[in-house]
């Protein structure tokens, strides 16, 4: 089965009115991974019925009774999939279409591999460029030199939500940033436990309708005075 190398990951998945692309996310993650935590942040589009039709494919469904934000989506998650002792690696994904599950496949092994404990997604790194505008880079280009600035990292996208981990570090986080800035908090206690951490190239698609949810320019905007402010 293709699933068979990924027995010990766990996909966690925070969504937060995402009804009109996510049964298809769902359906491609599940194509590869067999363990899928979806932690809905109290979606009001019928997200969560979308998730819970397909437990029979692996898929769990956590609901927020209230809005929290991302990080505390994410935060759940964590706190769920720990609780299997069989949980050897963790990816993160994004629920808007943008990730790609080869990517997500690919980090996942090289997590496997033991020579890292966490790894990273980039869009920057060699140089990728995608179907990002020039505005947003620049933002996202700042966001990235006073993220790496603050937290005594050097890397190339640190507000990118594909990850992937083993379990040492997903038991090292503790995520009380509900915002944008949960991203920040992830690294701040990656670097803090000493946990051996590397990038890797990953695509990101720029929809309609993954623009319209949140990769919009003012959203990186936000992503900037978020960091500033926390």
């Amino acid at each position: 089965m293709a699933q068979a190398r990924f027995d010990d990951v766990w996909v966690v998945i925070p969504v937060y009115n995402e009804a009109p692309v996510l049964a298809a996310v769902l359906d491609d993650v599940t194509g590869t991974f067999g363990h899928v935590c979806v932690v809905d942040d109290c979606s009001t589009d019928g997200s969560d019925a979308i998730a819970r039709g397909l437990s029979g494919r692996g898929v769990r469904v956590l609901r927020h009774p209230i809005n929290l934000g991302q990080g505390a989506a994410l935060q759940t998650g964590l706190e769920y999939v720990l609780a299997d002792p069989l949980m050897g690696r963790v990816v993160t994904f994004d629920a808007d279409g943008q990730h790609h599950v080869p990517d997500a496949a690919a980090m996942a092994e090289r997590v496997g591999t033991g020579e890292l404990d966490v790894v990273l997604g980039s869009r920057f790194l060699g140089g990728a460029k995608g179907a990002m505008g020039g505005a947003k880079r620049l933002v996202l280009k700042a966001a990235v030199a006073y993220t790496n600035l603050s937290v005594g990292m050097k890397l190339t996208d640190t507000h990118n939500g594909l990850r992937a981990m083993n379990r040492q570090a997903a038991q090292a986080l503790h995520l009380t940033q509900n915002g944008m800035a949960h991203a920040t908090e992830i690294l701040e206690q990656i670097k803090r436990a000493g946990l051996r951490y590397g990038e890797h190239k990953v695509e990101i698609s720029y929809s309609p309708y993954a623009k319209a949810k949140g990769q919009s320019l003012l959203n990186s905007v936000n992503i900037l005075v978020d960091l500033m402010l926390r």
